[in-house]
């Protein structure tokens, strides 16, 4: 007795199911690359062709294009930063202070910024830059 399959097998490759999957991923990582959080308070830095990878350690000072004063997450004042990196230099072995600074931030507010870093003994400070592909 020969058994004989009730529906005939198909010859053509279905494509529906792997489109699917293709749109599902697609979908997935254009939504998940939108909700990359950068660490830090948003500054538009200046451009450099010389830029090169900072130290994790280092302690972030971030100027804002108002003159906002931040340390890392801490908001501070002129007058008060040199008192708060210095519980921070003390603290730690970071002796690397990086100074994020709009572009628009005036030389004047950068150059009271690097003197208070100075007075708070900060020894090596950094000006972040954005890398310029060129």
């Amino acid at each position: 007795m020969k058994l004989e399959p009730r529906n005939a097998p198909t010859t053509a490759f279905q494509l529906a199911s792997l489109t699917d999957m293709v749109l599902l991923l697609l979908i997935f990582f254009l939504l998940s690359n939108t909700y990359i959080i950068q660490p830090g308070i948003k500054v538009e830095l200046p451009p450099s062709e010389t830029s090169q990878m900072i130290d994790q350690k280092s302690i972030i000072v971030t100027v804002t294009r108002d003159g906002t004063i931040w340390v890392g997450q801490e908001r501070t004042s002129v007058d008060g930063l040199a008192g708060l990196l210095r519980q921070q230099l003390i603290s730690g072995s970071q002796q690397t202070v990086v100074i994020k600074a709009d572009k628009d931030v005036t030389l004047e507010l950068t150059v009271r910024v690097i003197d208070r870093i100075k007075a708070a003994g900060g020894e090596r400070f950094l000006i972040a830059t954005l890398r310029e592909d060129g």
